[in-house]
């Protein structure tokens, strides 16, 4: 098998680690590559080589991944190097074991959503994004901007917010829930829109099902900005519009550990594991 090990650059045992990794996969008569996670040419490339992609780093680095890996459909496993671990399937100490299960064909695969992001401006189309944890549309400045959302072709309301926030099961433990939406597990392949700090407008959570268009027009005067889970970003003005729907490919992780542990490892994270 062949394996990609990604590293992040400004973590001082990410790449220590890696090379361990790779070292115990040529042991047991598997190639690797290791990579940089900032490298994007090069990751591209070898997503289409790997048979896993095995990703040091935090939440961060996964969902950097996953933009990656995704459209080659390469699973991936992460082993936590950050504050939460969300996505991880291991940490530094515990890697060996939970590689040797997969090594073993004792692993399973868990599917989650992605999202599409397509820009349109005067009618034409000129930008496009994946994202596994969020689309985040707001102000560039410390004022509301308004946003008229369309469901399907239905013109269905105006936000007036900081931000509008369009998240996935797999985001839905992120910023949304940070701002008061609720939580999906991964199961779900529903996506849910979640004002910040919405004025007189809709405050409520809006969960679509899994194959609607949302259309997001930008009404403002001052710019505005489109953030890609947290990493990418896109200026946008007044008159313009993301149009979002689900990926025609999904994220998928290796997993060894048992097929409900979703609950139990969030609570665990958030603090309030019984």
């Amino acid at each position: 098998m062949h394996f990609s090990i990604l590293f992040h650059p400004n973590k001082p045992e990410s790449p220590k680690i890696a090379q361990e990794v790779a070292d115990w996969l040529q042991a047991k008569n598997h190639t690797s590559w290791i990579g940089n996670t900032f490298n994007e040419s090069e990751v591209h490339e070898e997503s289409q080589k790997s048979d896993l992609m095995i990703v040091l780093g935090g939440d961060g680095s996964i969902l950097r991944a996953a933009r990656f890996a995704t459209p080659y459909d390469t699973p991936i496993l992460g082993i936590n190097m950050g504050r939460i671990g969300f996505l991880s399937e291991t940490d530094p100490q515990n890697w060996p074991t939970v590689l040797d299960k997969f090594l073993n064909n004792q692993q399973w695969i868990e599917t989650r959503l992605m999202l599409s992001a397509t820009h349109v401006r005067d009618g034409i189309e000129t930008a496009s994004f994946i994202a596994l944890n969020d689309f985040v549309i707001g102000g560039t400045r410390a004022r509301v901007v308004r946003l008229d959302l369309s469901v399907d072709g239905d013109e269905i309301t105006t936000y007036t917010a900081d931000s509008l926030i369009v998240a996935t099961p797999t985001g839905s433990t992120a910023y949304s829930m940070a701002a008061g939406g609720p939580l999906l597990p991964p199961l779900l392949n529903n996506f849910v829109l979640m004002p910040v700090a919405p004025y007189l407008s809709l405050d409520r959570a809006l969960v679509l099902h899994q194959e609607a268009v949302a259309t997001i027009r930008i009404r403002t005067d001052h710019g505005a900005i489109l953030t890609v889970d947290g990493q990418e970003t896109l200026e946008l003005i007044d008159g313009d519009e993301i149009k979002i729907t689900r990926h025609h490919h999904v994220a998928r992780f290796a997993r060894v550990g048992e097929k409900g542990y979703f609950y139990r490892r969030l609570f665990k994270r958030l603090g309030f594991e019984r």
